[in-house]
């Protein structure tokens, strides 16, 4: 357990240290809706600000079975995402988000079953949770909101690449909880936060998760440095309490017309008796603008499994290259976007007729309404 998160602290401290810092998928969309005074001063005079999306996509994949990452479940099918209607309003000191969401790609995300197994109404919920600022250097959150760990987000139009990644299909989702957020000077900022268990909006296994975050960014450079730890399963019997450790790395830089980002992160089970299992993942992404309305984008993802905690094949690692269109066209985003994925063993990847195979590639075109 030592001598793995040793190595995983060396290679975050590694990337802050030799890579210029490169969170935010949104600082890499430069692309911006013009501001509309008149709006503007419509909107702010509303009880509310109002916002959302709607997706859809078609996918086809050669060994005619999904991919096994979030949200991209069909293979030769149209297929419905989700439709996000978010409600906010912020005066400055109070402000609170109620982000709802439906579909398929809901229920990936926030997919909430009761005691029956069925799903409940608590997977309506994206986000809902109310903020104060007692002062203008602290902002306190209260309730249920998105993971500050990790690059890729939930909702589609702030992801270049339609598909998610290994990291992201196997990081945490959301939180639910209290966390402040600190403006330490112009470029520097701090988060620290008390939560439930990862995932859950109703907390289950006993204790809570705690997390914090230190982050610099100057309008060019953004970087985030994260840390989520918490009791990831309640011993039963003989069965040991295992605790969850996760230390994440994401920032984004922009060189001239390119944007850069970068995901390192590793995730850690340690139960009380017995040996910790983990995995290591780490994602370079890449955009051009090749007009003022359209971007090519690529994500390049390793993947170490040597425990076999997301393939359940030991020894294994997984790299996954993604090449993806990002077209605007008024309120809308198109994503054409090819795909494969490749592991270093069999047992992973498998066909329609169960064979086992080393790949797994496949196309998939989505359309976005952002409004």
């Amino acid at each position: 357990m030592k001598k793995k998160l040793l190595h995983a602290i060396a290679v975050l401290t590694l990337v802050v240290c030799f890579i210029f810092p490169a969170k935010a998928q949104e600082a890499m969309l430069t692309t911006e809706k013009p501001a509309d005074t008149t709006a503007t001063e419509a909107v702010s005079e509303s009880l509310f600000d109002l916002s959302g999306f709607v997706d859809a996509y078609y996918a086809y994949n050669f060994n005619e079975v999904p991919f096994t990452t979030s949200f991209t479940n069909a293979h030769n099918s149209f297929a419905l995402g989700m439709a996000n209607v978010v409600l906010s309003k912020n005066t400055g000191k109070f402000g609170f988000v109620a982000d709802l969401a439906f579909g398929p790609r809901a229920e990936g995300a926030n997919g909430y079953v009761d005691a029956n197994g069925r799903i409940s109404t608590l997977t309506l919920i994206k986000q809902l949770y109310v903020s104060y600022a007692p002062a203008d250097w602290v902002t306190l959150t209260f309730g249920n909101f998105s993971t500050f760990v990790g690059y890729e987000l939930i909702d589609a139009p702030l992801n270049l690449n339609y598909s998610t990644s290994y990291m992201f299909t196997n990081g945490p989702f959301f939180h639910t909880g209290l966390k402040a957020n600190f403006k330490l000077s112009e470029k520097f900022g701090a988060l620290v936060g008390v939560f439930n268990d990862t995932d859950t909006k109703i907390d289950v296994v006993p204790g809570k998760h705690i997390g914090g975050q230190l982050s610099y960014t100057d309008g060019v450079v953004a970087a985030y440095l994260n840390y989520l730890s918490g009791r990831h399963a309640e011993g039963e019997g003989v069965a040991p309490d295992v605790f969850s450790h996760q230390l994440d790395f994401t920032g984004t830089v922009a060189l001239g017309k390119l944007g850069l980002g970068l995901n390192v992160t590793n995730r850690m089970f340690d139960p009380e008796e017995g040996d910790a299992t983990s995995w290591f993942g780490t994602a370079l992404y890449l955009n051009f603008p090749v007009s003022e309305s359209s971007k090519i984008a690529l994500r390049g993802e390793y993947i170490s499994d040597d425990d076999g905690v997301i393939t359940s094949v030991g020894d294994n690692s997984i790299l996954a290259l993604t090449l993806s269109g990002n077209i605007k066209a008024g309120p809308f985003i198109f994503i054409p976007e090819f795909r494969i994925d490749n592991s270093s063993k069999e047992g992973y990847f498998k066909d329609a007729d169960g064979k086992d195979k080393t790949s797994n590639a496949g196309v998939l075109f989505a359309v976005i309404y952002d409004f």
